[in-house]
């Protein structure tokens, strides 16, 4: 301690000294101390470094004045509160002194401390304290100063100030405003500008009677209209506000817009700027206060976009005869024209204002879209001849973003929807492109690079949005793609832009539109790939890479010819590919291309072809470069033209078998694949002893661990099956037992299982003796038939009976001679009473899958087996024989079905399995099979769909629903019927069986289901609360898998859905538990099922909410039961990126509840599970938390500022929040909330 009080008293005394070095070097070290983290002072050296620093802002020395005051920054921290306040004094004193020079370093000064003054959240007093004196000392600067200098910077740092502690200075925010609102008519427009902006940071953080007053006042002054000057400040301020604040602004908007299209016709151009700005801050902040506004401020957009009163646009076609017709209109104040000169010509401000404003409407208002390819497109399309390239720039970005909205969304969800009216403003786009081209098509020759580069981009998004809508215009494109891309003046940019439309434009059309052109397209390309520059180069090397598809498509044929090209694409390529000290991206792109050169042009090649085949061989040696060469091999062996590869299969097959072995996943899939090629093409070149390499690799990668690779793996091996049966048998047993364990495994499904199936049946045909039928199956069963034995530890997983079920039904039908023998053998092992039930299972399991395929019924004993098993002990096995009994029937409907149908009428016992095998039945037969028993299956049915039986009921309702997909136009109006039907059972079976009618694949009864499904959703008004709970599934299913049936349905059934989420006090009971009381609440799964339907149109039907609305529901769910808030938390994370800007709006009120929930305290002696209970609902709750703090701007909210300085005080909540962010690491949370 003393040393450091020593050593600083030392660096004073120095400060002091008459040389301008010693005082800089002396403050320099004291800088340095200052910034180490041990340092402690003392009061006195506290003092007296506090007094030196200030003196030294006045230094005569600037050097030393400006690291003094970088001084103060870290020296906030170090020091006690009445220190800085000194510090802070003594800084506004000196903003008001006479000297220049003091009043601009004090205020730096101040700049500095306030930045350093650690944030309000970590509970110290000192930032209020030290806000508070300086507040109360600007607010007199800024009111009395007649110094304009003094006035700027005291906003300056006010504004400063508001921004980063806004809510300390509560108690000031009204003299703060009674002192910003006179400077708005300040005579110095840059004060009314600062006045503006400290006006924003403050509406952040105000309190509501505050913010009204200000906007009382704003409209007040408005409506007096005193001069042009002020009435463009109190608009720009309007903007201001709505941009900082925007959902505060919303209520008052009814008022404000009014005015503010008034304003607009006022003969003004920088007023009608302002006004538009002013629009598209409401647009973008309040989308939902704008609404009835949106054709009025359009309206004006579209007026004054085309508003160019000084120039005169030669007539030169006749759709602007139109244009100058509504610019007449304006011509009226003309007549001065005289004294008007260009440079006075401010009108570009006003086009370019309405252009942006026009962009805010068209991202934000998805549903206009029809209008505005009416009305919009057409004036958007005729400005692109602006003469200003600012305006131009922001005309073309707003076309790009209509495109943009246009584009139609690729996704499952709306697969279904494509044939409806998404095509509408498709088809009003198609009309217009070649209106588009012939605006544009001349710009492409302009000397302007930056109109170029606007129109190539525009060009691109519209062959993206329209993929081959410009295939009648490539002969107008062509020369100006020719220019900029041979243009001397070009730059690097303009040539990388104009090659990456050319590349969107080659592969979203026909080969055949680019013929003709080939000749003059093809060198100015070439010339790019010799570019120095690497991302021309690279970029230039996609587009030949499309053109060699283009100029011999080798999958149709083509009349073209090619061989003149070839020789200068060849040369140009190959120069980029023997280049080793490039770019990694030009390698790799020279690789590919060369690549696709070779599949398409190799046999025109000749002699070049076998030296250019060992660059590649280089190539794959090098670890950089090898991914990519695989890739390009792989292409060329599937080449129709049958390349010769053999000069370098013998080196490179050990090669890529090595490749087998390396830790990087693609390489090893990309690898298999091209040896998967290589064997179905190139057997005759290939030495067993090259393929021997490579199967010593395979085991190692036929593991559960990697799902994929084990399946690539395993259609390589079935492929060398076939193509070398001798080598399999070679590694027969180390590949199998690593196979057996795969069909074993609980992970296997789809896909892998799919190729284990193929590969056995190609393993038994190869007919190699130690891998014959019976040694097979000896060892696909083994583990279930040694698992009856004592002492045997193997316990399968469910999943694997089935897998080894659909194995054996593989091999039995690679080898029908020997099915009936195996068939017996189940039978024998199912009637057997020693048997264990996994034997049975599998015997039952394996007969379903064999009878699915295989016609059964030489097999008399089969039914009565079945039957029998039917009343087993063991659940698996009786639900195993009910799956056996519906396959085997679909094998054989003519015996099995009525037999089937008969049983469930007179056996009430085994109804419900009699049921699981009729569904069986309906899901897997063909329809023409099934068509003659409809009639009676559908009788069947209905006698069952009043069961009392909850479980039997939803059966017969999947029955149902599958059954009607046979036959959709005659069964779907009967189960319509139904509808009316007096018991709630036969309803909530009814509205069940429409569920699984739905399905997330286009079907025949799509349409159908389209025009009733209304019929169906009105049940969720329905009086009984279990069918409104199953409508809710169903109206959940629909929404989930196709949206399409609802969107339009959504107005009338929303307010049934937001019914169901409220709280039914009269179906809350009270139940006695012996001595305890225990409440029940019936209406919970039905409020479960309406917010998991919220949730679900959250992601498919967006665009179709009230989302304020939505967020009243969402915030009452927040109050709920522990269920509901579990997942009103999820839908509050997901609200936050997906509307932020109404999240925000409501965030006060949803702040709330999620404040509850993290500060509740569990009883001291409740039971383990409550603990568990409340600890998820809080971690479920800080995820919603951390979510909000994602939403920009939300830290100025002063309800989440006191939020989460309260999670940070307390110990619990903060540990909790940081290891929610450590889990959500993946995700961009961490850097919105600071741990300090």
């Amino acid at each position: 301690m003393a040393s450091v009080s020593y050593h600083i008293s030392s660096l004073l005394e120095k400060m002091t000294s008459t040389d301008k070095d010693f005082r800089f070097m002396a403050t320099n070290d004291l800088m340095m101390e200052l910034q180490k983290d041990s340092i402690k002072l003392d009061e006195d050296s506290e003092k007296k470094v506090v007094k030196m620093l200030l003196k030294l802002l006045e230094d005569k020395n600037g050097e030393v004045q400006n690291l003094a005051v970088k001084c103060l920054g870290p020296l906030v921290g170090k020091v006690k509160e009445y220190q800085v306040e000194t510090i802070v004094d003594t800084l506004c004193t000196n903003m008001l002194s006479d000297k220049e020079q003091l009043r601009d370093i004090s205020s730096i000064g101040l700049k500095t401390v306030i930045s350093e003054l650690p944030p309000a959240s970590t509970g110290s007093t000192m930032t209020a304290n030290v806000c508070k004196k300086i507040t109360a000392q600007l607010t007199g600067a800024i009111g009395k100063q007649e110094d304009v200098s003094v006035q700027l910077e005291a906003l300056d740092i006010l504004s400063d100030m508001l921004s980063r502690l806004g809510g300390t200075l509560y108690s000031f925010h009204s003299s703060i405003l009674n002192c910003l609102l006179p400077q708005l008519t300040s005579p110095r427009l840059a004060v009314r500008k600062r006045a503006i902006i400290a006006l924003g940071h403050l509406v952040l953080t105000c309190s509501g009677n505050i913010f009204s007053e200000l906007t009382e006042h704003l409209l007040a002054e408005l409506k007096r209209n005193e001069s042009t000057s002020t009435t463009r400040t109190y608009i720009q301020c309007v903007a201001g506000i709505s941009r900082q604040a925007g959902h505060r602004i919303g209520e008052h908007l009814e008022k404000i817009i009014p005015l503010i299209v008034q304003y607009c016709n006022v003969e003004d151009d920088e007023l009608r700027e302002y006004c538009f700005q002013a629009f598209e801050s409401f647009v973008r902040r309040c989308p939902k206060e704008i609404d009835p506004h949106i054709p009025s401020v359009m309206g004006l957009c579209l007026r004054y976009i085309t508003f160019d009163p000084n120039y005169n646009y030669d007539n030169e076609e006749e759709e602007e005869e139109e244009m100058m017709e509504t610019e007449n209109g304006e011509d009226e104040e003309q007549e001065s024209d005289d004294e008007y000169s260009d440079d006075d010509d401010i009108s570009w401000k006003v086009r370019r204002s309405a252009a942006k404003c026009l962009e805010a409407i068209v991202s934000s208002r998805h549903d206009l879209l029809q209008d505005f390819y009416k009305t919009l497109s057409p004036v958007l399309i005729s400005r692109f001849k602006e003469r200003e390239e600012n305006v131009k720039a922001d005309i073309f970005s707003t076309y790009i973003s209509l495109l943009k909205q246009t584009l139609p969304i690729q996704s499952w969800l709306h697969a279904s929807d494509a044939s409806g009216k998404d095509d509408i403003p498709l088809t009003m786009l198609q009309n217009q492109v070649p209106n588009i081209v012939r605006a544009l098509h001349k710009q492409l020759k302009e000397k302007s690079i930056k109109s170029r580069q606007g129109c190539f981009s525009l060009l691109t998004e519209l062959a993206n949005v329209l993929p081959g809508c410009l295939a009648d215009h490539i002969p107008a494109l062509v020369p100006g793609i020719v220019f900029s891309l041979a243009d001397k003046s070009s730059s690097s940019n303009m040539r990388i832009d104009t090659l990456s439309f050319l590349h969107v434009l080659l592969c979203n059309h026909q080969p055949e539109v680019f013929h003709p052109h080939i000749k003059s397209l093809l060198p100015p390309v070439v010339t790019c790939i010799g570019d120095p520059f690497y991302k021309i180069t690279s970029e230039a090397l996609l587009v030949t890479q499309q053109l060699v598809k283009v100029i011999r498509p080798l999958d149709k044929s083509c009349t073209f010819d090619a061989k003149p090209y070839v020789k200068d694409l060849f040369h140009g390529t190959l120069k980029r590919l023997k280049a080793a000290d490039i770019d990694q991206e030009v390698k790799e792109h020279a690789i590919s291309c060369m690549g696709q050169i070779i599949y398409s042009l190799g046999d025109h090649l000749s002699t070049d072809l076998q030296p250019t085949l060992k660059i590649f061989l280089e190539r794959l040696k090098n670890e950089i470069t090898r991914l990519t060469t695989v890739k390009a091999l792989t292409l060329i062996a599937s080449s129709p033209l049958k390349i010769d590869l053999r000069p370098i299969l013998g080196e490179g097959f050990p090669i890529l078998a090595s490749f087998l072995r390396k830790n990087q996943r693609a390489l090893k899939l990309s690898t298999l694949t091209a040896l998967d090629i290589l064997v179905k093409n190139y057997s005759d070149s290939l030495k067993p002893a090259m393929i021997e390499s490579v199967l010593t690799e395979l085991p190692a990668l036929i593991t559960e661990n990697d799902m994929h690779v084990s399946q690539v793996a395993i259609v390589f091996l079935t492929t060398l099956a076939k193509v070398y049966p001798s080598c399999i048998s070679k590694i027969s047993s180390s590949v199998l037992s690593e196979i057996f364990q795969l069909v074993h495994s609980p992970l296997l499904q789809g896909g892998a299982l799919n190729a284990i199936i193929d590969f056995f049946q190609a393993l038994v045909l190869t007919k190699t003796a130690t891998m014959g039928y019976s040694e097979l199956m000896k060892q696909l069963t083994a583990p279930i038939y040694s698992s009856g034995s004592a002492g045997a530890s193997v316990t399968l997983h469910k999943q694997a009976y089935y897998s080894v079920a659909k194995c054996v039904a593989a091999l039995s039908s690679a080898c029908p001679k020997e099915a009936p023998a195996i068939v017996n053998q189940f039978i024998q092992d199912v009637k057997n009473p020693k048997s264990s039930s996994a034997v049975k299972v599998l015997a039952f399991l394996s007969l379903a899958e064999m009878g699915r395929t295989m016609n059964l019924s030489a097999q008399r004993e089969l039914k009565t087996v079945i039957l029998e098993a039917f009343t087993s002990p063991s659940e698996e096995v009786k639900s195993a024989a009910s799956y056996a009994l519906g396959n085997i029937s679909v094998g054989n409907l003519k015996e099995y079905l009525p037999f089937m149908l008969k049983e469930i009428g007179s056996q009430p016992k085994r109804q419900y399995l009699l049921l699981h095998s009729l569904k069986e039945v309906i899901s897997s037969s063909p329809a023409d099979g099934l068509k003659p028993y409809v009639e009676d299956i559908w009788a069947l049915l209905f006698k069952h769909c009043e069961c009392t039986e909850e479980g039997t009921r939803n059966v017969v309702a999947e029955c149902l629903g599958k059954l009607t997909l046979v036959n959709p136009s005659e069964l779907l109006p009967r189960l319509k019927k139904q509808l009316s039907s007096g018991s709630p059972h036969a309803r909530s079976t009814v509205v069940t069986a429409i569920k699984f009618t739905i399905a997330d694949q286009p079907q025949p009864i799509d349409a159908l289901l389209k025009g009733c499904i209304g019929d169906f959703l009105k049940t969720l008004q329905d009086p009984d609360l279990n069918v409104r709970r199953v409508a809710l599934a169903m109206f959940n299913s629909a929404a989930h898998n196709k949206p399409s049936l609802i969107r339009d349905l959504l107005n009338a059934v929303l307010p049934s859905l937001y019914n169901e989420t409220k709280v039914r006090r009269e179906l809350i009971r009270e139940v006695e538990m012996g001595p305890f009381k225990h409440t029940v609440d019936d209406g919970l799964d039905v409020r479960k099922a309406a917010f998991e339907c919220m949730y679900t149109l959250l992601e498919s039907c967006l665009d179709r909410l009230d989302i304020y609305e939505y967020l009243n529901h969402v915030e009452d769910g927040l109050k709920d039961h522990y269920d509901i808030r579990m997942l009103t938390f999820i839908m509050l994370a997901r609200l936050s990126t997906l509307c932020p800007n109404a999240v925000l709006q409501r965030l006060e009120r949803l702040i709330e509840p999620l404040r509850a929930t993290c500060s509740t305290k569990v009883k001291a002696g409740s039971v383990k599970q409550e603990f568990e209970k409340q600890d998820e609902l809080k971690r479920s709750a800080m995820r919603a938390v951390a979510a909000l703090l994602t939403i920009p701007e939300v830290e100025k909210s002063p309800a989440m500022a006191e939020f989460s300085s309260q999670i940070r005080s307390n110990p619990e909540m903060a540990s909790l929040f940081e290891s929610i962010q450590k889990d959500s690491a993946s995700l961009p949370t961490s850097e919105s909330m600071d741990m300090s």
